[in-house]
């Protein structure tokens, strides 16, 4: 099985689509000639020329709009945004327009498009290019927000997306560009909406999405290899619809959960997830709901801070040890 980076199974994904569908398209800043600011659109106007990979401006109201109207009129718009800080100047765009117009044309028409999007912070970019604001966007009905924490996860989440008939937010996390994992070739679209329960456990349930899940992996094989702790693993994918049978099932069994999201804390995605397990396992739980999440604070430019504002796996160790000795269980 071909081991690739999070960015090729991005890369190979939107070509693979390309060339199954005649009507998929990519538009945004310096994704042609530049080939993206991150090099996930690499040789792809070579291949398919400059009327299916379309440079713009710096204007992101301008051709996220035009990627709705395309959507409208039958095409599959693949849209670029340089870092999910600038979809803030797309948002009326993306709320107002992508997210409404089958509802209120009475699905007369949809709005078959997908916005791709990196964020996350650690990269010393400073408080407006570091953020994580992806609750912004699970707010709004009739919009749909995947989150893939893996280059498996990238490659059937994202032909998922492209082929769905409703607008899609893809979100990558800039730290996972370059990690490695087993991609199938013959890899299927993903179900948008389901979770992914990504290592089995008894003990306690860890929850996260994108970056957040891949180090609640290596929290419970710290956990284990350290005290025998059996964490199950439970990555969210999908944060819009939001997998809330997964959830609640893991924690009935385990007795008690951390969630944790490279978000601020207050009216995060974290604290759906909590209300979601106070709803459905609320008689199971041996202990409250922990919640590991960033600092609230505009994310400082300086490496030191930078990296004590953002959550990470001994803040989420803690958090575990720290609820199971709540219900008794000690290392």
């Amino acid at each position: 099985m071909p081991v690739i980076t999070y960015r090729e199974a991005l890369r190979e994904t939107l070509r693979a689509e390309m060339r199954r569908d005649d009507d998929v398209f990519l538009i945004g800043e310096e994704i042609g000639v530049f080939e993206g600011s991150y090099k996930i659109t690499a040789g792809l106007l070579a291949e398919f020329g400059e009327k299916r990979v379309r440079d713009t401006p710096i204007a992101e109201e301008g051709f996220v709009g035009a990627a709705v109207g395309a959507a409208m009129l039958g095409l599959r718009p693949v849209v670029e945004l340089m870092t999910i800080n600038f979809s803030l100047l797309a948002l009326d765009q993306i709320v107002n327009h992508a997210a409404k117009i089958y509802g209120m044309f009475g699905g007369q028409t949809s709005v078959p498009m997908v916005i791709r999007t990196p964020g996350g912070g650690g990269q010393q970019l400073g408080a407006t290019h570091s953020q994580n604001i992806e609750l912004y966007y699970a707010f709004v009905p009739g919009l749909k927000v995947v989150a893939p924490s893996t280059p498996a996860d990238a490659r059937a989440l994202l032909r998922a997306a492209i082929e769905d008939d409703d607008p899609v937010l893809f979100l990558e996390n800039l730290a996972l560009y370059n990690t490695k994992g087993e991609v199938p070739d013959d890899l299927p679209p993903a179900e948008i909406g389901k979770a992914a329960v990504t290592r089995v456990g008894t003990d306690i349930t860890l929850i996260g999405y994108s970056r957040m899940a891949t180090i609640a992996t290596q929290v419970a094989e710290q956990l284990h290899a350290e005290s025998g702790i059996s964490a199950e693993v439970i990555d969210l994918r999908s944060l819009r619809p939001l997998d809330r049978d997964a959830i609640v099932a893991s924690v009935r069994k385990t007795g008690c959960a951390v969630v944790a999201e490279d978000d601020w804390l207050t009216y995060g995605i974290g604290a759906e997830v909590a209300a979601t397990i106070s709803d459905g396992a609320f008689d199971y739980l041996d202990a409250p709901v922990r919640r590991v999440a960033a600092a609230e604070v505009p994310l400082p430019y300086a490496k030191t801070l930078e990296q004590i504002a953002l959550p990470s796996a001994e803040s989420l160790h803690t958090a575990a040890l720290e609820t199971l000795a709540a219900v008794g269980r000690r290392r």
